[in-house]
C-alpha cells in the first residue's frame, strides 16, 4: 500500500544555514532532520528551472532540454525563449502516481507554467505572468483560491535597491503560500504533496551580503543582517502549522534544487571575449549595454556569451549562425582552445580561479534541445557571469542585472522524516535519483 508523502521544497536552501548555523533556532526542521540529513548534488547546471525538472523526472538536464532559465533562439545571436512546463517532455513524479490513480497537490514546482492536467491539484510557479494568467489545475481552484486568499503572489522583486520593499513582499508572499498550504491540504485528497517556497532563493540573494561576514559587502550590525535568519524562522513557524493539517502518518522529506554561497563578483565574459580577439566589439560608449545594442561585427565574430550563474558560449558556427565563421572542420579546435584559456583566467588580483569549463555531451548521456557550446562555472561558481559589455573591467564586484549577493552552490540539502522510523537518508545523493528515493518511500518501488 502506498504511503503519503509531502516534499517540502526549499529553493536555493544551503546546508551551511539548515544543518549548522540557524538548526538551533528552528524546532520544526530539527525535528524533520532528527532521523538523519544528506547533502543533495545539483544538476549540470545547478539552476532552478532544470535542476527541479531533475528531481521530479529523474532525467538530466541533456534529456531534457532545459539548461537555464532563458533559451537561445536558434539562427539567433541575442534572441531567447522561456523555459516553461511544455518543454517538459518525460513525466514527472505526479504523472507516474496519477497513472497509478494516486492524487497529488502540487504547488509552484519549476516549471509548472503552464499548468497541466494531473489526477490531483496544481499550483504554478514564479515563472507565471501573474494573478490574472491562469495558473491552477483545475481551472476552476484559481477562483476558489483568490475567495479565499486574494491574488495569488507567485514572486516578488528582488534585484531592487529598495531592501525594506523585499522584506515586506518576502513576508506577504510566503505567508499567503502557506495559507494555501493549508487549506488545500485540508480539503482535498492527497497521497503526494509536493511544493516550493521560491523566497528562500530570493532572500539568499538579496541578503547575503548583510549576513555573511566573509562578503565583500558585509557590514558589522548593519540594518538587514539578521533578514535571512528570520526569513528561516518565518518559514520554520508556517510548516509547524502546515503539518498540524496533515495526517500524522505522513512522510515528509525536506529538498533544496541547489545550494547558495557568497557571490565574490560578476565577470564580464562578452568583454574578455572581445579582449581576446573573438567577439568582433567596436566602441561601447554606456557601461552594462546589451548585445542586442552593441556594436557587434558578427561577420568577425568567433564567439559570445550570455551572463547568469554559470557563463554560456556559443560559436559562430557556419551553417548554424546567420553569419557564421567559424567552419565547421575546425569547430572542436575552436571549442578546445576557447576552453583552455577559459580555464586559465585568474582573478582580479592575479589569483588563481577553479574555473570549470564542459562541453555538454561530456556531461549528460542525450543532449537535446538548444544547449549553448560551452558551459563555464567561472571559479566554481563564486563569479558570476555577466553578459552586457562597456565596462572599465571584466571583473566587477556586483551583478550587471541589478543587486546580488550570493550565487549558486553544488550541494543542496535532503532528509526524510519517517514516523514509522522506516526510512533515512545520509551522505550524499545525486538529484538524479531524488524521485527513485520518492518512489520508495512511498512503497512504490521494490
Amino acid at each position: 500500500m502506498a504511503r503519503r508523502l509531502m516534499v517540502v521544497g526549499l529553493d536555493c536552501a544551503a546546508p551551511r544555514l539548515l544543518y549548522e548555523e540557524l538548526l538551533d533556532e528552528l524546532p520544526t526542521f530539527q525535528e524533520l532532520l532528527s532521523q538523519g540529513k544528506a547533502y543533495m548534488r545539483s544538476s549540470h547546471p545547478p539552476i532552478t528551472i532544470p535542476a527541479w525538472a531533475v528531481m521530479t523526472t529523474g532525467k538530466t538536464p541533456g534529456e531534457l532540454g532545459l539548461y537555464g532559465f532563458r533559451h537561445r533562439k536558434p539562427g539567433s545571436y541575442t534572441d531567447f525563449y522561456i523555459a516553461n512546463s511544455k518543454l517538459v517532455r518525460e513525466p514527472r513524479i505526479w504523472d507516474e502516481l496519477g497513472r497509478r490513480g494516486l492524487r497529488s497537490i502540487v504547488v509552484g514546482v519549476p516549471p509548472s507554467y503552464p499548468p497541466r492536467p494531473l489526477r490531483g491539484a496544481m499550483i504554478s510557479d514564479f515563472i507565471t505572468p501573474g494573478p490574472e494568467a491562469s495558473y491552477t489545475f483545475p481551472p476552476a481552484l484559481k477562483a476558489e483560491l483568490e475567495r479565499r486568499f486574494g491574488p495569488y503572489i507567485f514572486d516578488v522583486p528582488f534585484r531592487i535597491e529598495d531592501r525594506d520593499r523585499i522584506v515586506r513582499g518576502l513576508w506577504e508572499m510566503t505567508e499567503q503560500h502557506f495559507r494555501v498550504l493549508e487549506y488545500l491540504a485540508s480539503t482535498r485528497k492527497w497521497d503526494f504533496l509536493m511544493f516550493v517556497e521560491i523566497g528562500v532563493d530570493r532572500v539568499h540573494h538579496a541578503f547575503w551580503g548583510y549576513m555573511d561576514p566573509q562578503h565583500h559587502k558585509y557590514t558589522p550590525g548593519n540594518k538587514y543582517e539578521n533578514v535571512i535568519r528570520d526569513y528561516y524562522r518565518l518559514v520554520d513557524e508556517k510548516l509547524s502549522s502546515l503539518l498540524k493539517a496533515v495526517p500524522r502518518d505522513t512522510v515528509v522529506m525536506v529538498v533544496s534544487d541547489h545550494g547558495a554561497k557568497a557571490m565574490k563578483g560578476a565577470f564580464a565574459v562578452n568583454q574578455w571575449l572581445a579582449e581576446q580577439g573573438y567577439l568582433a566589439l567596436g566602441p561601447v560608449d554606456k557601461p552594462g549595454t546589451d548585445l542586442k545594442q552593441a556594436p557587434i561585427d558578427w561577420g568577425r565574430t568567433t564567439a559570445w556569451g550570455w551572463g547568469g550563474y554559470y557563463a554560456r558560449i556559443f560559436i559562430n558556427l557556419k551553417g548554424r549562425e546567420p553569419r557564421g565563421t567559424v567552419d565547421p572542420r575546425d569547430y572542436e579546435d575552436v571549442r578546445d582552445t576557447l576552453a583552455r584559456e577559459l580555464t586559465s583566467i585568474r582573478g582580479p588580483h592575479g589569483e588563481r580561479w577553479d574555473t570549470k569549463v564542459y562541453k555538454p555531451e561530456q556531461l549528460y548521456p542525450q543532449v537535446r534541445g538548444d544547449p549553448p557550446d560551452l558551459m563555464v562555472y567561472f571559479d566554481d561558481l563564486s563569479w558570476r557571469s555577466a553578459g552586457t559589455v562597456g565596462w572599465p573591467t571584466p571583473y566587477l564586484r556586483e551583478n550587471d542585472r541589478g543587486p546580488d549577493d550570493a550565487v549558486h552552490d553544488w550541494l543542496g540539502v535532503l532528509s526524510v522524516y519517517d514516523p514509522q522510523g522506516s526510512y533515512s537518508v545520509d551522505g550524499i545523493v545525486d538529484i538524479t535519483e531524488v524521485r527513485g528515493i520518492m518512489e520508495e518511500v512511498m512503497g512504490l518501488r521494490g
